[in-house]
């Protein structure tokens, strides 16, 4: 079984099956547990990223340190080198638990740590040391990915249900997003950044009440069980399958068109990423109060987020994996690019409204198409290992090209104005979706030829 992709694990349902089995899965706690999973996967993302360059503008630290700072969420990038070891060893101390839910409870809680001791220090103690304790939360925080993607593909009954579950996690997780960079914002303006932060580090309680609420997937655990009789790790035939085995599988699955998924998957979220560490500063520097940047996150943008991971579903569900990575490209495309509006608009709230609304419908729309596609490419017994080199493809070229985000606005107001150099930088960001478009026109017509199951609407 573990030699099988998973899409040829799971069952294949008919039309009105489907339906059912996706209504019938609503009522099902493990939605309920990919909901708050998904808060838990989100809520450490920007608090070391987005939302701590908001912390540092405040404080006076310049637009190309904050650009740099940014590289502590390389660890996303490079999770799968550890998640083999994820893949195949108990957690220290929870193996009781279970695999998954053992390696769940000890990142969450090593990512509450970290998010304390940033806000027992804040900045007094230098950036060095403020960049360290956000790499623990980064590296913990991409373990827990690891662990948490792994759950969501093997707790999923057949391929609608994964596109459920998917969904699901991308729900919580964007309200986990609306938390750590729209109400802490609220926060952090009636009781400072360090008070905020404790309440972040806090929150990771869902995530631990998640992780012991869950049950561990069967199917995957008997897989392991096999493994572990037949190829124990610390055998060179062990080793060999788990460090090595989830690579050499996925393209033997796939063959040439790994490649292709894999560039694709690198360029899909590059816009996002290059905007991201400037989005908090250019709001600071337009005059936009933390108040009114976190009431419209929390409003406007939440609303924005549901339609657009609803659509997001219902589009890959109904057309198809491909063709909703398609239009999820094209929309990010659109809305970073839309940010230069307000450049020319200023600090209006109206404008502003219109603006976050675009972006969060746009983005919610292309992260489940993407998600949900990742999920259906890895195979059973080396499921945390291929979605982490998915996951942590997608992250390559962005988390190394926002590093210079800072050092591009700033050169662009050479001879300009910061906020008309942040309007040039956001239609560049935009534009920088065009390879990922091409790449997913190739692909669905690579892919339609091969005749992939994963990439036809169900």
């Amino acid at each position: 079984m573990s030699s099988l992709p998973a899409r040829e694990t799971t069952r294949e349902a008919t039309p009105a099956s489907g339906k059912r089995s996706v209504v019938a899965s609503l009522g099902q706690p493990k939605v309920a547990v990919m909901l708050m999973l998904g808060f838990s996967s989100g809520l450490p993302f920007f608090l070391t990223g987005n939302t701590l360059g908001y912390w540092l503008r405040d404080e006076g630290t310049a637009l190309s340190a904050i650009g740099f700072l940014s590289w502590v969420g390389l660890a996303y990038s490079l999770k799968f080198l550890w998640a083999p070891l994820v893949d195949r060893l108990d957690a220290p101390g929870l193996g009781w638990l279970g695999r998954r839910r053992g390696w769940m409870v000890v990142s969450q809680l090593l990512v509450a740590v970290g998010l304390a001791a940033i806000s027992m220090t804040g900045l007094k103690a230098g950036l060095a040391t403020l960049g360290l304790l956000a790499l623990i939360v980064a590296f913990s925080s991409s373990t827990q990915d690891i662990v948490v993607d792994a759950w969501r593909i093997e707790a999923a009954n057949d391929s609608d249900e994964l596109g459920l579950l998917s969904a699901a996690y991308q729900f919580g997780y964007r309200l986990a997003v609306l938390v750590t960079e729209a109400v802490i914002l609220i926060a952090a303006n009636h009781w400072g950044w360090r008070i905020s932060y404790a309440g972040m580090a806090a929150l990771m309680a869902v995530g631990v009440s998640a992780s012991l609420i869950a049950t561990e997937p069967l199917r995957a655990k008997r897989v392991f069980e096999a493994k572990a009789e037949t190829a124990p790790l610390l055998s060179a035939r062990g080793f060999f399958d788990a460090v090595i085995g989830p690579f050499t599988e996925f393209f033997r699955v796939y063959g040439w068109l790994a490649l292709l998924m894999l560039a694709m998957i690198s360029f899909y979220q590059l816009p996002e990423f290059m905007m991201g560490p400037m989005a908090n500063p250019f709001y600071h520097d337009l005059g936009l109060s933390k108040d009114a940047v976190g009431a419209v996150r929390a409003s406007i943008g939440l609303v924005a987020t549901l339609a657009g991971i609803a659509a997001g579903g219902f589009s890959a569900l109904h057309f198809g994996y491909i063709r909703t990575l398609i239009a999820g490209v094209v929309l990010k495309i659109l809305v970073i690019a839309n940010f230069a509006t307000m450049a020319y608009a200023g600090p209006d709230l109206r404008v502003f409204g219109a603006v976050i609304a675009a972006d969060n419908f746009g983005i919610g729309f292309a992260g489940v198409a993407l998600v949900t596609y990742m999920s259906s490419l890895t195979s059973l017994g080396y499921t945390a290992t291929q979605y982490a080199l998915l996951s942590s493809a997608y992250t390559y070229v962005g988390k190394f090209a926002k590093g210079f985000s800072g050092v591009l606005v700033e050169r662009l107001a050479v001879g300009r104005t910061l906020i008309d150099a942040y309007g040039l930088f956001f239609i560049g960001a935009g534009l920088l979706g065009v390879p990922a478009l091409i790449l997913c026109i190739v692909l669905a017509r690579a892919t339609r030829h091969s005749g992939y199951a994963h990439a036809k609407p169900r």
